[in-house]
């Protein structure tokens, strides 16, 4: 089990920082509007190709995950990655996290504590 968790949490990590640096790669494109010289800007930053790479990651990572371990204990174990999200967003973007989201998370975790028992 212990090694599950951490395969989870490594997929979960890549899988945060390939989101990450997708939004920092839009944010510096500026407005959104379907043209090309939107496509060329956001293709042309270094984070969206950051962020393909750690999705590339995350995608095999999970696929060993899926591979040897059973799928109803391997799903609920990348939850973590929410709780990656709100300190991303608190740490990276400086975004207020208010007290509801937290619950949110500690009861999703709560939840993952109980599949891996």
């Amino acid at each position: 089990m212990l090694k599950l968790i951490l395969y989870s949490t490594l997929q979960s990590l890549c899988l945060v920082s390939g989101q990450i640096f997708l939004k920092i790669a839009l944010a510096l494109t500026g407005k959104f509007h379907l043209s090309w010289q939107f496509v060329r800007e956001a293709l042309t930053t270094w984070q969206l190709a950051a962020s393909g790479l750690c999705m590339v990651l995350a995608s095999l990572i999970w696929v060993y995950i899926l591979k040897h371990y059973e799928f109803s204990v391997a799903y609920p174990m990348i939850s973590i990655s929410y709780l990656f999200g709100l300190l991303a967003a608190i740490f990276i973007f400086h975004e207020p996290v208010p007290l509801v989201r937290w619950i949110g998370v500690l009861l999703i975790m709560g939840g993952v504590f109980l599949v891996t028992k």
